[in-house]
């Protein structure tokens, strides 16, 4: 008798009082990619309503249950403690996924692959989300205008869903945790590039996502954004990452 694989992927969701979206998103991990999930890591970062505890899925849940907020890094950094397999995939809660995206993703990814993604739509958007350029203040203005062309290959990839491959992780030593909140995600895949591993976004697969932006409706969150801004451009990564982008 054939020994059963083991699955390769410890998934990473952090809540912030989200609860009630993440239900969605673990039914949809549960049916279309249960055999490829070890575990899932859930973190809930402040107090909130409670919709998961007593729920029966088809891999286990880990809950880590903050005494104080943590930030965006922190958070998935301590949840990678828990990570035993060779990838560790990072999920906003409003993600959604219509069918098995991660499949073809581990088939394909090559040995310098360190992050995966697929494309990303949101709903009521007709075109799906463009590559981001490096990011600069004139690639954030140019962002905007409807004559904006977007970079063939991306240059970083959102946070709201990584697959790292667990080495590459690692050998950045993860997410910098002096970002509370956004930047970290550019960051992060700055300093991968420059370690020599690769960003790989797969054209044919799609996410959605099902985008909450806390940073337009709250004051709090646009500080921590404009912040974070200011703190990648005065990062060595940033610069570094700038050369390599413009040779």
């Amino acid at each position: 008798m054939q020994a059963e694989q083991p699955r390769p992927i410890t998934v990473s969701i952090v809540s912030h009082g989200q609860q009630a979206l993440l239900l969605p998103l673990l039914e949809q991990l549960e049916t279309h990619c249960a055999e490829l999930i070890d575990k899932v890591v859930l973190t809930v970062n402040i107090s909130e309503q409670e919709f998961v505890a007593g729920r029966v899925w088809n891999f286990p849940l880990e809950r880590v249950t903050n005494a104080r907020p943590r930030g965006f890094g922190e958070n998935h950094n301590v949840a990678f403690t828990r990570c035993h397999t060779p990838w560790f995939l990072v999920l906003n809660p409003d993600m959604r996924l219509d069918v098995d995206v991660l499949t073809p993703m581990l088939t394909q990814a090559s040995a310098h692959s360190g992050v995966l993604a697929p494309r990303v739509r949101e709903p009521g958007k007709p075109h799906l989300e463009p590559h981001r350029e490096i990011l600069t203040p004139r690639e954030i203005l140019l962002r905007r205008r409807p004559n904006y062309i977007a970079p063939q290959f991306p240059a970083w990839i959102p946070g709201m869903f990584m697959l790292f491959r667990a080495t590459a992780y690692a050998s950045v030593n993860g997410f910098d945790q002096r970002y509370f909140m956004y930047g970290e995600d550019f960051d992060i895949c700055a300093r991968l590039r420059l370690a020599g591993w690769r960003l790989t976004v797969f054209e044919e697969l799609v996410a959605i996502h099902d985008a909450r932006r806390a940073s337009h409706r709250s004051l709090r969150h646009l500080c921590w954004h404009v912040g974070s801004l200011f703190q990648v451009w005065s990062s060595k990564a940033f610069w570094k990452y700038l050369k390599t982008r413009l040779k």
